[in-house]
């Protein structure tokens, strides 16, 4: 029997491993409790790999039909799904581009392996969990030490904050970008500033936030 053709089998086997596929790049979205996780990815890849295979089942029987009609599509589609786990927290972070990447990788795999490209798509699968996993300690090394550092700070008051300003000058860092803001709920006026610094040189992040945080006047700093 012809895994390749649209089967009993076949279909079986699109299932189960469209469903391992979705699940094992899900997994560490999960372990890291993450809005789109386990469940998620394992659904979008399985619907996308039921979408093909019915894209395959009606070519088989209508003649004249777009076999890759559907698979367009759910390429277009699945952007609002992943734009839903996209959000901009109150200290301007952005979270969610990688659970959305992920959501639209795992919607590829279900359509190449709801057509039967088995080999492509375990291939892929395994290659997308590898990044998602293992190279983000990589791309933690390379921004942990890159030229610029986005940073949230809060201070007692505006003088305080003026004289950091002052500091940063004298460290020859480059302020790129600037939003303050004031929080008047706290008994002092507190001003809350998002700082885009830059250096001319490369510098450990880490070592920058341990030594201007016993700042005068300084009350929470942290990278962002």
């Amino acid at each position: 029997m012809d895994i390749f053709e649209l089967n009993a089998v076949s279909v079986c086997l699109r299932v189960i491993l469209s469903m391992l596929c979705g699940g094992l790049i899900g997994l560490e979205r999960s372990r890291k409790n993450r809005p789109a996780g386990f469940r998620t990815y394992m659904l979008v890849c399985l619907s996308s790999s039921l979408i093909m295979m019915t894209n395959q089942y009606i070519y088989m029987t209508f003649e004249g039909s777009d076999p890759a009609r559907l698979g367009a599509q759910v390429i277009s589609g699945i952007g609002f799904l992943g734009a839903g786990t996209i959000i901009v927290t109150s200290r301007s972070q952005v979270k969610g581009l990688t659970s959305a990447a992920g959501l639209w990788a795992s919607a590829c795999l279900g359509l190449a392996i709801g057509i039967g490209f088995y080999y492509g798509a375990i291939v892929v699968s395994i290659a997308v969990f590898f990044i998602i996993t293992f190279f983000k300690k990589v791309d933690v090394i390379i921004t942990s030490t890159s030229k610029i550092i986005n940073i949230y700070t809060s201070f007692t008051n505006i003088k305080h904050f003026d004289k950091f300003i002052v500091h940063l000058h004298e460290l020859n860092f480059r302020i790129n970008d600037m939003e303050i803001s004031k929080d008047s709920s706290m008994k002092e006026m507190t001003v809350i500033a998002f700082l885009s610094l830059e250096s001319k040189n490369r510098f450990d992040h880490v070592d920058f936030i341990k030594g201007v945080s016993g700042f005068e006047g300084l009350i929470h700093i942290e990278e962002i």
